[in-house]
């Protein structure tokens, strides 16, 4: 966990959350009362967040007592209870929302990574995170799908060149764009791994007479010129595949030889899993 960017993370959603008082917790319960709650699952899946749910109490009350029952990457089924807080009632309710949607979103993209990762046991095909990410929480998000079971891709604008359609046709050309990012990483003294999409084979054979990549990302191929494209390249390159793959055919896909396949819908469009916090008379 990098500390610093979740803490400041949790700063900044208490401070949307909270703003100048729980009003309904401050009203209601008197000031000192104790309380207990649990962490319920409602859902089958993998439950992710447990450790971002330990720093949120620690963050809004370092005196709140946390009694974990289960880990991140577990799998879980309705009635499991993940942990147990206990402490200032008012605290544990100022926590318990955000708590509940981090936790939620996270399993929901760990469950679906998981169940990507299981179609493809047995291949030597990994699959990819993207950065079609929600604002504010790509660092949860790709979090979650390594407690899935799968890999993170680059994390943001500045940790990779990725050389997709748009810079290739604004730059001029594969060969232009290629040039171009070299020239550029010279000149700014950056070490940065280089990656170009290419969208069909003749795209392909231009990127490998100019060479100077380290992967290639084969966007919308069919399963015949994808798995041509994986014997051209041979191994000289990593190799990604992207565009039109769905749960029913990511597995065909993988048997084309690619050594990953990016699936944005890891975090775009799950289902949260349903978790519920509890107070325990």
């Amino acid at each position: 966990m990098d500390k610093q960017l979740v803490d400041q993370f949790i700063l900044n959603s208490l401070t949307e959350d909270v703003g100048d008082g729980d009003h309904t917790s401050l009203a209601t319960i008197p000031a000192g009362t104790k309380g207990k709650a649990k962490l319920l699952v409602k859902d089958e899946g993998i439950l992710a967040g447990i450790e971002l749910a330990l720093e949120i109490f620690r963050m809004v009350d370092s005196s709140l007592k946390v009694t974990t029952f289960l880990n991140d990457g577990a799998k879980v089924k309705p009635k499991d209870i993940a942990f147990e807080v206990e402490g200032d009632a008012q605290n544990i309710l100022k926590a318990e929302r955000l708590v509940l949607n981090c936790m939620q979103r996270m399993s929901g993209i760990a469950t679906k990574t998981r169940e990507i990762v299981d179609i493809l046991q047995g291949t030597n095909t990994k699959v990819l995170d993207t950065r079609k990410t929600t604002p504010g929480m790509r660092y949860l998000e790709k979090w979650a799908v390594r407690i899935g079971g799968g890999v993170n891709h680059r994390f943001g604008l500045y940790d990779m060149i990725l050389i997709k359609d748009n810079h290739v046709d604004y730059s001029g050309g594969i060969r232009q764009s290629i040039e171009n990012t070299h020239q550029y990483l010279k000149d700014q003294n950056k070490k940065l791994a280089i990656e170009i999409e290419v969208r069909n084979l003749e795209e392909l054979q231009q990127v490998l007479q100019t060479g100077g990549i380290n992967r290639i990302l084969l966007d919308n191929f069919n399963f015949d010129d994808l798995r041509e494209a994986v014997k051209i390249i041979n191994g000289r390159f990593i190799t990604e595949a992207s565009g039109g793959i769905t749960i029913d055919n990511i597995r065909d896909y993988a048997a084309c030889g690619v050594d990953y396949i990016s699936v944005g819908a890891l975090t775009h469009s799950v289902k949260s899993l349903d978790l519920s916090l509890k107070a325990i008379s």
